[in-house]
Order: structure tokens, then sequence, then C-alpha cells
């Protein structure tokens, strides 16, 4: 039962590892009370060859209801990526026979300290990193039953050549500067939206216009908040309060981007004012998960994977954005549909050829750009090196980047949109092409 008990916790641990969306270690301060976990995860930090580790600890009491633990068997220690998997591997090879032992005892772990080593409920050192690498930080309680309370105080960072520290992983060192540089594309890209929206071809520009004017504004904001927020974390290890603000704009580009979506899909403000029942029922189940969702993205990236609950907001995170992503997607097939059916009635092929093909290369596109930013993207965070860690957020955003471009594009304001196009002299091509061509998804 032990035995079990401690495999599965192994194989946890590698689940909780692979959910850790970034790699970086502000000073925290944490408070642990009455917990009973056989192991706790503090921290993942990728180091160089002048890495360290401070912990210190106080307040601690530890109580169990079988007999008086042994304090060597509860304590802090180090464990990279690669003997996490060579643990798990020596857990399940072990004869069944075999007491259970510690993780602290085990060969593959580097152990900073056990609470055999407190003086007066209190632990106070800085551990130097020998051996570049990215490690997790974690809490081992091999104690049977015993509760632990304890305020914890960790600080992980790399120091630089001028004796400053770094707190950032070494992984993610270049990505407050790839924020800043995506954040000036996006304000780019939003004078040159805006110039041609209200200037240009303002007579041409619907409501959907300026909405997606707003969506490009949050973006910008959202990431140059992450940019200033990753900096102050890296030169002081704190956000200073940016952190906030990236939640904020964080939140009203989710809800802001995937009302867009929903709205073009529908084709509201390009084919009709209006937006029927069931179009609306989708924007409503689709922005009050956006709010849980960013909830749900809060708590990850403000708490982190020492509570309790941290697996569970990860895995409700995750199922709200599959259910996001697929909502959007039933306007785009209604439209779609609806245009197929419309075309075998109202005579006017050419005009329903461009706009059946618009919406399907549209589908395309939202799929693709779905696929690749929550399947490829959490790839390249799993399995590229820790010093490399910063391509993840390099793809992802190059993919939004792309996206919205394309996006953009397609919708944009212009006399005689493909929503509109005509072309009587094409009109009996386009009626072959309808017939030949289903436009099935």
């Amino acid at each position: 039962m032990e035995r079990s008990r401690s495999r599965s916790l192994l194989l946890l641990l590698l689940l909780v590892l692979s959910l850790i969306s970034s790699s970086m270690a502000e000073i925290r301060n944490l408070k642990i009370t009455a917990d009973s976990r056989p192991m706790i995860l503090f921290e993942e930090f990728g180091f160089t060859l002048h890495g360290s580790v401070v912990i210190s600890v106080s307040d601690v009491t530890f109580t169990s209801t079988l007999s008086q633990p042994d304090p060597s068997l509860l304590g802090f220690f180090l464990l990279s990526e690669e003997n996490l998997i060579q643990a798990l591997y020596e857990s399940q090879s072990q004869p069944r026979s075999a007491a259970p032992s510690c993780v602290l005892s085990s060969s593959f772990v580097r152990p900073l300290f056990t609470f055999r080593e407190l003086s007066s409920n209190r632990y106070n050192n800085t551990f130097p990193i020998s051996s570049p690498d990215q490690y997790s930080l974690f809490f081992a309680n091999c104690a049977p039953e015993t509760l632990v309370s304890m305020s914890v105080h960790t600080e992980m960072f790399n120091t630089r050549p001028d004796r400053s520290r770094d707190y950032l992983s070494v992984g993610q060192a270049p990505v407050p500067s790839l924020y800043f540089v995506f954040a000036l594309a996006y304000v780019v890209f939003l004078v040159l939206w805006s110039h041609l929206v209200f200037f240009k071809n303002r007579l041409s520009s619907h409501r959907i216009h300026f909405l997606m004017a707003g969506l490009l504004l949050t973006k910008a904001l959202n990431l140059l908040f992450a940019a200033e927020d990753q900096h102050y974390i890296r030169s002081t290890g704190s956000p200073h309060g940016w952190d906030v603000l990236f939640y904020l704009f964080q939140f009203l580009r989710g809800v802001l981007l995937f009302t867009v979506i929903v709205l073009i899909g529908t084709g509201w403000s390009f084919l009709k004012p209006f937006l029927q029942d069931r179009e609306k029922k989708v924007l409503m189940i689709v922005i009050p998960l956006q709010v849980i969702a960013n909830i749900a993205s809060t708590v990850i990236g403000e708490t982190g994977p020492f509570i309790r609950d941290w697996v569970t907001w990860n895995q409700v995170f995750l199922l709200i954005d599959i259910i996001c992503c697929c909502a959007i997607l039933f306007p785009i097939i209604w439209s779609i549909r609806s245009l197929r059916e419309t075309s075998k009635t109202d005579g006017k092929a050419m005009r329903n050829l461009s706009k059946l093909t618009l919406f399907r290369q549209f589908y395309i596109i939202l799929v693709g750009y779905l696929y690749f930013t929550r399947i490829v993207v959490f790839a390249l965070k799993t399995i590229t090196a820790y010093k490399y860690r910063w391509v993840s957020v390099a793809a992802e955003e190059t993919a939004s980047l792309a996206f919205y471009a394309i996006m953009f594009y397609m919708f944009r304001p212009v006399e005689r949109n493909q929503y509109f196009a005509l072309d009587e002299d094409d009109e009996e091509a386009a009626q072959a092409a309808l017939r030949e061509e289903e436009f099935e998804l």
C-alpha cells in the first residue's frame, strides 16, 4: 500500500512538472498549515554555474497521531527532471517485500536539510548550485500521519558577472525582451488598423472593426505589462504590482478575442446587424467561461504548485479552454451551412461562393491556430531543454501575431469586401463550383 502510494506520488509529480507553464522563481513567502502531504513541490528553476537557493523556515511544528515523528524524515531537497525519472524507476524496481524508503535518502536527490537541523524551530541557509541544470525544490514528509505547519521563505536565482541577482530561470531570461518586441509589433499593427478603419476606409467600416481595434489595444497592453512583470521579477524577485495589470488585460484580451471570433463567425455587422438566439447563447457561455478561466490562470500564476488544489486549478483551466475553443467553432459551422443552403435558392452564386470560401478559409485557419497554441506549444514546453524554454513563448506569440494578421486581413474594411463581391460574368462558373463543391468541413 505504502509503495503503491509512493509510485503514484512520483507519477503525480511528473504531471505537475509538465503543467508548470514557466520557470520563474520570484521571492516567495508561503504558509503551510497542518499539511500531511508526503511531498510538496515549491518551485522549479533553471540554474547556471552561479546559481543559489535561499531557504528560511520558521514557526515549525509537526505532530503525529502515531508517535513522536523522527525529524530526520522531514526536510527539503532538490531534484532535477532527469533524476525524477530515475527516482521513479528506482521506486518501481524495488522488491515489493522491501520496506518503503524515504525520498530524502535516495541517491538521485540533493538533500538540503532536515528538521533535525532546526534551531528554535527555525532554519536559514543559502545553498550554492555547483552543477547547472533545471531543479525542483521539494519538501518531503516521510513520517507516517504527520501534520506539518511552517512559514517558508524561498529565493532561487542566478548571479550575474556584476554580482547582481537574476530571479528568472535561465530559460526564461529572453522572455521580457520577447514580450516587449511583440508589444511594439501590436502597437504598429494597431496604428495601421486604426488608419484603415477611421480614415482610409471609414465609410466601409463596421462595428466589428472597432471591436477588433479594441482587441489589438488590449493585446498590446497585455504584452507590455507582461514584459514589465517579467522584468521586475528578473531584477528584484517581485513584480511590484505589474502582475495585477498583466492579469487584468489578459482577461480583457481573452474575452475580446473569443467574442470577436464568435461575431465574425456569425457574420455580425457584415451579413446582418443582429444575432440569433443560439449565437447569443454561445456568447453567454463563452464569456463567463473566460472569466472562470482567467480566475484559474491567476490562481495558477500567483500561488504555485505548493497549494493543495493547484493541479485541480490547472485541470479546470485546461477543461474550460477546450470548451471555449470548441464553442467558438460552432458559429462558423452554422454560417457555412446556412450559406450553403441559401446558395441553392437565392440565385446569387458568385456572392455565395465568395462567402463560403471566406468562411471555410477562416475555419481552417482558426483550427490550425488553436491546434498550434494548445498542442504544439505545450509539446515545445515539455520537450525543449530548460535553457531554451523561451522558444515556446516565441512560437506562441509568433503564431498569435500571424493569426491576428490573417484574420484582420480577411475581414478588413474595403469597398468591395468578399462578403459582397459580385461579378455577373463569372456567375455560371460560380454555380458550377457550388454544385461540385459541397464545402464540407
